[in-house]
C-alpha cells in the first residue's frame, strides 16, 4: 500500500532516486547508528544495539541447543602465530591492523588486532586436545573484529564490527562436514524464519571461498535494489590448520591423528540486510520476531480522564502475554509519534482514545502495509499476536517475490550482461568450473559468482562463457 510521506520523514531520500543514500538516511534517522571520529568505525546506538541483542539471544540459544559453548579469546594475535597458516594470512593481510607499541616502548613483535580468530583457537586447541575423548570441541565466541576496509558504509562495511565466530574440532572429516552443514542450515533458518529474508543456499567457488578453507557454504539474500548480500557463511577446513599448528590427538587405535576443523559466523552486517530487504521510503520496517518493540501503544487525547489508565492496562495485558511493548506517554502529538515509530519500523501500532474506550475497542495499524483495523479489547493479546504473525509472513512473502521475480536463467555471457544491466538480480548460468570463465564473467558482465546452489538445475550442457562442458549451475550477481 502506498503511503504518503509525513513531514518528519521527508529528509529520507527516496530509495528509487538514490538507494545508497536512502540506506544511510534510514540508519541515521531511525537512530540505529552514528559516526565516530575514526573513519569506518561506527557507534551502535541503543536501538541498533537492541536489534543485535535479539540476534544474539536467538542464535545463542540455537548454538547451545546443538552443544556449543561460549568462550572468549584475546583480541591480539602475534604475527608469528598468524604466519603459521600461509593461505589464511595472505587472505587477510590487506585488512590487518597492527599494534606496534605497548605504552611508550616499541614491541619486539607486532600484534594483529583480530580480523578473525582461527589461529588463536588453533593455539588453544593444541594445548587442550590430547585424546579422542577430548573431541569434539564445540566453541563459539561473541566479540568484535577489525578489518581495515578502504571504504566503509553503515553495517555493510565497518572497520570494527560485532559478530559471532564458531570454531570447532572433530575426530573425523565426516563429523566436521556435518557440523559445517548443520550451522549453515541454522543460519538459513534464522534468516528465513526470524529475519523474513529468503535465502539461496549454496557453496562458494574456490575463488570466493574463505582463506584457508577447503569448502565454504553460504546463504545469499537479495536486497530490495536487486543486489546480493552474503548473509552468513560456514567453512570446512579439513585438517590443514591442525597440521600447521601441530594439533594431534590419540585415536581409539592409540595412534596420533590430526583433528578436522570448522568455523562459521554472522555479523552486524545482517542488520544492513534487514534494512535493505524490508525498508521503505518512510524508514525502517522490522519483522516482529526480531523487533526490539513489537507493539507501540499510543494514547489518543491522553489528557482526558481514564485514557492513560486504559492504555496502561492494555500494555500490561500484552506484556503478560510475552510481547515486547512500549507505551509512549510523552507530550508529543499523536501525529509526531506515528511518524517516529514508523521511522523505527515498529511492526504494529495500537491507538486507544476516549471514543475507542466507549466502544471497548482500539485501532491497530500494520507498519508493513499501512492496514488499519478496529478490534475489540476483549482478547486483545491474541488478536495482536495473530496480527504480528501476519506481518511476519507478509514481509517474507514480499521478499520471496522479489527474489523469485528477479532470478532468471541465462544461456550465454552476453545474455547475463544484457539482463543484469537491465534488471539486476540473480542470473542463473551454467559454468565449466574454470577460473578463467569466472573472471571473465566479472570483467565483461560485472557480476561475481554468488554460489553454486545446493539445488542444481540443468539449464544446458555447456558453459555460458566458453562453450565447454558445464560442471555446475551458478548464481551470478552484483553484491554488497
Amino acid at each position: 500500500m502506498a503511503q504518503e510521506k509525513s513531514k518528519q520523514v521527508r529528509q529520507i531520500t527516496d530509495m528509487e532516486a538514490d538507494f545508497a543514500q536512502w540506506f544511510t538516511d534510514v540508519c541515521r534517522k531511525a537512530e540505529l547508528i552514528d559516526y565516530s571520529s575514526i573513519k569506518g568505525m561506527f557507534i551502535l546506538r541503543p536501538y541498533g544495539y537492541a536489534i543485535w541483542e535479539n540476534f544474539q539471544r536467538i542464535l545463542d540459544e540455537k548454538f547451545k541447543q546443538t552443544g556449543h559453548e561460549n568462550v572468549y579469546l584475546p583480541m591480539l594475535i602475534p604475527e608469528s602465530l598468524l604466519q603459521k597458516e600461509k593461505d589464511h594470512v595472505e587472505g587477510f593481510a590487506p585488512e590487518c591492523a597492527w599494534v606496534t607499541y605497548g605504552g611508550s616502548e616499541e614491541l619486539e613483535e607486532r600484534y594483529c588486532i583480530r580480523p578473525t580468530s582461527e589461529t588463536l583457537f588453533c593455539e588453544h586447541y593444541a594445548h587442550i586436545i590430547q585424546s579422542h575423548r577430548d573431541l569434539p570441541k564445540l566453541y563459539n565466541q561473541w566479540c568484535s573484529v577489525i578489518r581495515w576496509e578502504k571504504t566503509s558504509r553503515p553495517f555493510l562495511r565497518h572497520r570494527e564490527f560485532l559478530w559471532q565466530e564458531g570454531h570447532t574440532m572433530h575426530a573425523t572429516a565426516q563429523e566436521a562436514v556435518e557440523e559445517t552443514q548443520r550451522m549453515f542450515n541454522i543460519y538459513a533458518d534464522f534468516c528465513e524464519n526470524y529475519l523474513a529474508m529468503p535465502v539461496v543456499k549454496g557453496r562458494k567457488t574456490d575463488k570466493e571461498k574463505f582463506a584457508g578453507a577447503e569448502a565454504t557454504y553460504t546463504v545469499e539474500c537479495m536486497m530490495h535494489d536487486k543486489k546480493a548480500l552474503q548473509a552468513g557463511t560456514s567453512h570446512y577446513f579439513g585438517d590443514g590448520f591442525a597440521k600447521a599448528f601441530g594439533i594431534t590427538f590419540a585415536g581409539k587405535d592409540n595412534q596420533p591423528h590430526h583433528p578436522f576443523q570448522t568455523s562459521w559466523g554472522v555479523s552486524t552486517r545482517l542488520i544492513g540486510g534487514l534494512i535493505m530487504t524490508h525498508g521503505d521510503n518512510n524508514g525502517l520496517v522490522l519483522p516482529p520476531r526480531i523487533a526490539p518493540i513489537q507493539v507501540v501503544v499510543i494514547p489518543v487525547a491522553q489528557h482526558k480522564d481514564g485514557v492513560l489508565e486504559a492504555n496502561r492496562a492494555v500494555v500490561d495485558t500484552l506484556r503478560a502475554a510475552g510481547l515486547r511493548v512500549k507505551l509512549d506517554e510523552s507530550d508529543n502529538s499523536p501525529g509526531w509519534k506515528f511518524a517516529e515509530y514508523e521511522m523505527k519500523g515498529v511492526p504494529l501500532r495500537l491507538e486507544l482514545g476516549p471514543k475507542d474506550m466507549e466502544k471497548n475497542q482500539c485501532v491497530l495499524v500494520r507498519r508493513d502495509n499501512g492496514e488499519k483495523v478496529f478490534v475489540s479489547l476483549d482478547g486483545i493479546e491474541q488478536t495482536v499476536a495473530d496480527m504480528l504473525d501476519r506481518v511476519q509472513q507478509g514481509l517474507y512473502d514480499k521478499a520471496k517475490r522479489n527474489l523469485e521475480e528477479n532470478t532468471y536463467p541465462c544461456a550465454t555471457l552476453e545474455e547475463v550482461r544484457e539482463k543484469m544491466a537491465a534488471r539486476g538480480g540473480f542470473a542463473k548460468a551454467m559454468w565449466c568450473g574454470e577460473l578463467a570463465c569466472e573472471l571473465r564473467m566479472k570483467e565483461e558482465a560485472g557480476v561475481s559468482s554468488r554460489c553454486i546452489p545446493l539445488e542444481q538445475e540443468r539449464l544446458g550442457e555447456v558453459c555460458a562463457c566458453c562453450g565447454k562442458p558445464a560442471q555446475h549451475m551458478v548464481y551470478w550477481g552484483v553484491s554488497y
